[in-house]
């Protein structure tokens, strides 16, 4: 048990944490005379939980370093979830330590735990790695599934998690909305179009799960991609809600790849309508039109760039296509 100084020292250094106040309490936990395995999850998940992935990734090794006593599953999961978000190897090396922690420790592969091993795996790519946590998970639940089924999405295997999918109502285990995203990611990247339109319609009228925006950008890229455009201008003015930044981006990477200019001048209109936050995409559509040697339209887009950067504020405008813009 710990003493009632460390208790204290603990419950301060939660507080910083809960606070946000991540540079403080990383200081108060270098002058902690006495730290305990509560000192250094509290400091591991407070720093994951507030973004600071790399922080949280060093203190995990500095524990490694310590060894005193083990550390809980919800720390190991802040430490993977670290692992998943960091840039480059380094990430993959950490996230393959704490599984190697796991299994020298005997730790149970929880559903919890093995969701966030197989995602930290499937972020880097390594899908033998994510089959073999899959596996050894103790009792999976729909988290677990959709985990391995978005790392084979994500990486080229559209159809291994098709079947998955498969085996995951099968098994009696309902698909929810990320169940349905990480699919629908898949059938855009591999072009097919069919199966993922059937698992759309399929999602609302048979699960019942309500499609959110992502849901409906999935859509749109994968009508795009196929260079059917028409029937992607359709489902985004059937939409329930105005469309973001993200479905309006999906059809200008669809029109890009297809050299759709004329609908691209369309897609900027309706971006012009979100805010200047969107000028990562005027930057695009300015490209596309440079690319094509369309100099007046990419003068205008620039001095458009320019006034919303400035002037313009984010508001909301109903959708308005042209006949023309539509080939």
């Amino acid at each position: 048990m710990a003493s009632p100084d460390l208790a204290s020292s603990n419950a301060m250094l939660d507080v910083l944490c809960l606070a946000g106040d991540v540079a403080a309490a990383r200081v108060f936990f270098e002058r902690m005379v006495v730290r305990d395995v509560v000192s250094w999850t509290t400091l591991i998940s407070g720093l994951s939980r507030n973004g600071c992935h790399w922080d949280a990734v060093e203190i995990f090794r500095g524990f490694l370093v310590d060894n005193r006593g083990l550390l809980g599953e919800a720390t190991l999961v802040s430490v993977l979830s670290a692992c998943a978000n960091l840039d480059g190897a380094e990430g993959l090396v950490v996230g393959t330590a704490v599984h190697a922690y796991v299994v020298r420790h005997e730790v149970d592969l929880t559903a919890f735990l093995g969701t966030a091993l197989i995602d930290m795996y499937g972020k880097y790519g390594k899908l033998d790695c994510c089959r073999r946590a899959f596996h050894a998970v103790s009792e999976k639940e729909v988290c677990t599934w959709n985990a391995l089924l978005s790392a084979l999405a994500n990486h080229g295997k559209e159809t291994e998690a098709l079947v998955k999918l498969n085996m995951m109502i099968v098994g009696g285990f309902l698909p929810n909305q990320i169940t349905f995203l990480a699919l629908l990611t898949g059938c855009a990247r591999a072009g097919l179009v069919e199966i993922g339109l059937y698992w759309f319609e399929t999602m609302v009228t048979e699960y019942k799960v309500t499609p959110m925006m992502a849901h409906y950008g999935c859509v749109v890229d994968l009508l795009g991609r196929a260079g059917r455009f028409m029937e992607a201008i359709e489902r985004i003015e059937r939409m329930p809600f105005l469309p973001d930044a993200s479905v309006w981006g999906a059809l200008l990477g669809a029109s890009k790849l297809h050299g759709n200019v004329e609908l691209v001048a369309e897609i900027g209109r309706n971006l012009v309508a979100l805010g200047p936050q969107q000028s990562d995409r005027y930057v695009t559509i300015r490209n596309i039109y440079l690319e094509n040697g369309n100099w007046c339209a990419a003068t205008r887009m620039g001095e458009v760039m320019h006034d919303a950067g400035i002037k313009k504020t984010a508001g909301q405008s109903s959708v308005v296509f042209h006949s023309s813009a539509i080939t």
